[in-house]
């Protein structure tokens, strides 16, 4: 019997202020849930600006605790009035100078499920990420959730093809990405990579990315947020380069085992040959 998932995402540009920020998420998700989805991932880093374009440690006061932190409580206040799961993207805030790039799940009725925390952090021009995050500490966790078995990867993870194998392995039938990608840097590979996980590890992908040009760089959010299918077909229209957008779209769970009999590749793996991967 088919199995259907109706997934959403949320990209948007930077309001100006945290406060309007979280609003405009809560009022996203409201919109998703009238619209009948029941899983709903924001974009990295969702409730403020993408500050890594300047290395400032006044944005360390964007980090709070997961799950004690009021960002969390919050959320899971509105997913269990909404009977929404939700993926929270967030600055994490463990103790005092240990800080991470981290989403916390949210389920249905608003139980806080766990977090992935960010692994490959890049430190690169516009993308100076090591200045605000360590490396995450979390592995793949799969999270057993009201629509079934929800992976998360964090926009630079997308590069390394380990974690989506690991995400595969563990169960995953959707990984979300959220994302801050920048139009000049990463649009050749926005519409390449997430598509050829999805096809090597037989799982759908939701891929969020931000929009526009924030006060703090030239960093340009080309949105274009999008689910794919495990053969590589966009679910629907991918979204706006320029706008906000909510999509929602229905995803067939059907469609993985039809693809995972057909190819095999969990099946024809050689993990006794790939000792060499790690030794370098």
């Amino acid at each position: 019997m088919s199995r259907v998932i109706r997934a959403a995402v949320f990209q948007t540009a930077w309001t100006g202020d945290k406060e309007s920020m979280i609003q405009a998420h809560e009022q996203a998700a409201r919109d998703a849930a009238a619209q009948g989805a029941q899983v709903l991932c924001f974009q990295e880093l969702f409730y403020g600006p993408y500050f890594c374009q300047v290395q400032d440690p006044a944005f360390y006061e964007y980090a709070e605790q997961i799950p004690e932190g009021p960002i969390v409580r919050r959320f899971q206040a509105l997913a269990k009035e909404l009977r929404l799961v939700l993926v929270l993207p967030m600055y994490e805030e463990e103790q005092p100078g240990v800080l991470y790039n981290t989403a916390a799940v949210i389920d249905a009725d608003g139980s806080y499920l766990g977090k992935y925390r960010k692994t490959h952090i890049p430190q690169v021009k516009g993308f100076w990420e090591k200045f605000y995050f360590r490396p995450g500490n979390s592995g793949w966790p799969v999270f057993d959730t009201a629509v079934g078995k929800v992976g998360v990867y964090i926009c630079y993870d997308r590069h390394f093809p380990e974690g989506w194998r690991a995400l595969g392995l563990a169960g995953a039938e959707i990984v979300f990405n959220p994302s801050a990608t920048s139009r000049g840097l990463s649009g050749y590979l926005w519409q390449l990579e997430q598509p050829a996980a999805a096809v090597a590890n037989e799982y759908f992908v939701g891929a969020i990315n931000r929009v526009g040009v924030e006060e703090y760089g030239d960093n340009d959010f080309y949105g274009t947020s999008y689910f794919v299918d495990p053969e590589a077909q966009f679910v629907g229209e991918v979204a706006s380069d320029k706008e906000p957008e909510l999509v929602v779209r229905d995803l067939d769970m059907a469609k993985l085992r039809e693809v995972r009999d057909r190819w095999q590749f969990y099946r024809d793996r050689a993990p006794a040959t790939y000792g060499p991967l790690t030794d370098l």
